[in-house]
């Protein structure tokens, strides 16, 4: 099951189905499937929705389709949350799941505060006033990345600053198609809080690529790499 990110939908799985080859599609069986997030796509919001019914809504999803007593989970970018309630609140349901550049929270207390701060501060001016008022003042984000007078967030502006090299060079191909990844020149999801995180979960099979951007699932072979190391259990692409 695919869990897309921000600013997308379920459709956005074509990351992954667009680049997946029919014969790994064939001799293993993958059968993939998505759905909106709520308040995304054609999703209703649940203002009332949990971190707990997150998890609970995607098992319910995997019951009505008939996906069987284990099945994977794979998320996108911001869909990396709803992986991590899954892990935490469905493991006995998970075959196996996958993070792809899963988005960091700055203010996790499990992070330390002097990487964070590093961290932090290697984001855009836009996006650090952005994070300060989703943190402090949350009641006035929708007024904040909707008014004129400053620069809201960047991947609601759609600012080509935040995007990497590999990024700008597969734009034209995700519009076309209308473990833990992270790639090692992400700027919406800074590496070093990632591999943070992965050295302290050893049970994270964490796969650092080289030369990649936060859009890696769209580039070749990826999808293929993703999909079999979820099937193989451990390997991963390099």
């Amino acid at each position: 099951m695919f869990v897309h990110g921000y600013d997308s939908c379920r459709h956005d799985v074509s990351a992954i189905t667009s680049h997946l080859s029919p014969d790994i599609v064939e001799s293993q069986g993958v059968y993939i499937v998505s759905f909106d997030r709520p308040g995304h796509g054609e999703s209703d919001p649940n203002p009332k929705q949990t971190v707990k019914s997150i998890a609970l809504d995607i098992e319910e999803l995997a019951d009505q389709l008939g996906l069987g007593s284990r099945f994977y989970v794979v998320g996108f970018s911001l869909g990396g949350q709803f992986v991590w309630t899954c892990l935490k609140y469905i493991p006995h349901r998970l075959a196996g799941a996958a993070l792809l550049a899963p988005v960091v929270n700055y203010w996790w207390a499990g992070l330390p505060s002097n990487m964070t701060g590093e961290a932090y501060k290697h984001q855009l001016p836009q996006d650090q006033w952005a994070f300060r008022v989703a943190h402090y003042m949350p009641w006035l984000n929708y007024w904040w990345n909707t008014q004129k007078l400053f620069p809201g967030l960047s991947l609601i502006a759609h600012s080509p600053k935040v995007l990497s090299q590999q990024d700008v060079e597969l734009i034209p191909r995700i519009f076309s198609i209308r473990g833990e990844y992270q790639g090692d020149e992400d700027r919406v999801v800074p590496v070093k809080l990632q591999r943070y995180i992965a050295r302290h979960l050893p049970w994270i099979n964490y796969h650092e690529l080289t030369s990649a951007g936060h859009m890696f699932p769209f580039a070749d072979g990826m999808a293929d790499s993703i999909i079999q190391a979820l099937l193989d259990g451990n390997k991963g692409p390099s």
